[in-house]
């Protein structure tokens, strides 16, 4: 007997949080993968139709906050006849630790994937130190 694994679609999942929007529309929150090594954290997060441009990558206190705003596809002249897929902002945040250093941080946006490296800090190094005679 062989394992097989389902295929499992997710839908876009609608952000809902205690906090108020300031500006109107659908928040999305993106779905995301996380890996580790012993160097560093990477983050892949799905944010599809989000260009560079209306994409912001915020560090204050420790948050980590992604926010990337998709405009509609359609233009003013053309009529709806079905929409699927829905267009609006995505908007995470993470908690980091004191393990990440968070000047090395890098960003890559590509083919609606934001990758994300977050090195670790590295440690000091074991090292025996000398005395000397006064």
């Amino acid at each position: 007997m062989t394992d097989s694994k389902e295929i499992k679609v997710r839908e876009k999942q609608e952000l809902t949080t205690p906090a108020e929007q300031t500006t109107p529309g659908i928040v999305f929150s993106p779905q995301v993968d996380i890996f580790e090594t012993d160097k560093e954290i990477t983050l892949l997060a799905d944010i599809p139709g989000v260009k560079s441009e209306m994409l912001n990558i915020d560090l204050r206190d420790n948050i980590l906050t992604i926010t990337g705003d998709v405009e509609p596809v359609e233009a003013s002249r053309e009529e709806d006849v079905l929409i699927e897929y829905e267009t609006g902002r995505f908007y995470r945040q993470f908690t980091l630790s004191e393990v990440i250093d968070q000047n090395k941080i890098d960003a890559k946006l590509g083919d609606g994937v934001l990758r994300l490296t977050l090195p670790k800090v590295e440690k000091a190094a074991p090292r025996r130190i000398a005395i000397k005679a006064a």
